[in-house]
């Protein structure tokens, strides 16, 4: 555990634990090819974002921006033939999982944010406008709050567990979501990285993450139905609707991706901090 105290507003009062993530994606393109890149974590108020490289081979120009939901996506034209975008940062988080509040409530749309309320919606791979019999049928005798949206992640994370259902951990928290949304609580979906901190190692390699956030009372609340417990090392890169509006790379002019590899990990030897 590497406990440290920063100067300024970036000051943070806790323990943390240093993590090393990125990602490298290889592309093959017959002629010149636009791409956006969502690879980047968010910064928060406990979450430090360090030693931050985002470079492309062969090199070309990378350009920035902000998105509509504010996550931070970087743009690049990439050349024909074979090129590698590749992404490395040192991150601090908390040494500790996510909140849990069993007794948090749910909140009636009158009195959500504005800004909450476009989470209610169907969105692409969000139909919750087709699962508002099944969800009233499976959760609504369940006490509205939180442990009614754990109920909905214990019953998609068992329904994987026994071969039915969704598949991928992107159906899950799709599934998850459209479950909530059609029971009128606003949940988003969120990208991220995950490190195996105090877990059992996967014998897969490792991916991009994908889990959901809720909101609940007046405030956002992190559940994940492929791990149904929470979590330390969560770092976000982006959060949208669905899938569709945080995919890690969207390309145009159809470049092949060959390869794509994904890091999160601690980093025990931070001793050139």
């Amino acid at each position: 555990m590497n406990s440290r105290h920063y100067g300024g507003a970036a000051k943070l009062t806790w323990n943390t634990r240093l993590l090393r993530v990125g990602c490298a994606f290889t592309h093959r393109a017959r002629v010149p090819a636009p791409a956006v890149f969502l690879v980047r974590p968010l910064w928060s108020a406990d979450v430090r974002v360090s030693q931050e490289n985002l470079d492309v081979t062969p090199d070309v120009p990378l350009r920035h921006h902000f998105d509509v939901y504010g996550n931070r996506r970087s743009r690049v034209l990439l050349p024909a033939g074979l090129s590698t975008v590749h992404y490395s940062a040192w991150v601090d988080v908390p040494d500790r999982a996510e909140d849990v509040d069993e007794d948090v409530t749910e909140t009636s749309p009158d009195g959500l944010p504005d800004d909450v309320l476009l989470y209610t919606l169907p969105s692409r791979y969000c139909a919750s406008d087709a699962l508002g019999d099944e969800a009233w049928s499976r959760f609504g005798a369940h006490r509205p709050g939180y442990g009614r949206v754990s109920e909905i992640c214990r019953h998609v994370h068992e329904s994987r567990e026994s071969g039915h259902g969704a598949t991928g951990f992107g159906d899950l928290a799709h599934l998850v979501i459209s479950f909530c949304r059609a029971l009128t609580i606003p949940a988003r979906y969120v990208l991220g990285y995950l490190p195996e901190l105090d877990v059992r190692p996967v014998d897969a390699p490792m991916d991009f993450a994908a889990w959901v956030e809720v909101w609940l009372g007046d405030r956002w609340w992190t559940f994940d139905p492929r791990t149904n417990e929470p979590r330390t090392g969560r770092v976000v890169v982006g959060r949208g609707r669905d899938a569709a509006d945080v995919a890690p790379v969207t390309t145009f002019g159809g470049p092949v991706l060959e390869s794509m590899v994904v890091q999160a990990e601690e980093d025990l030897a931070p001793l050139w901090r």
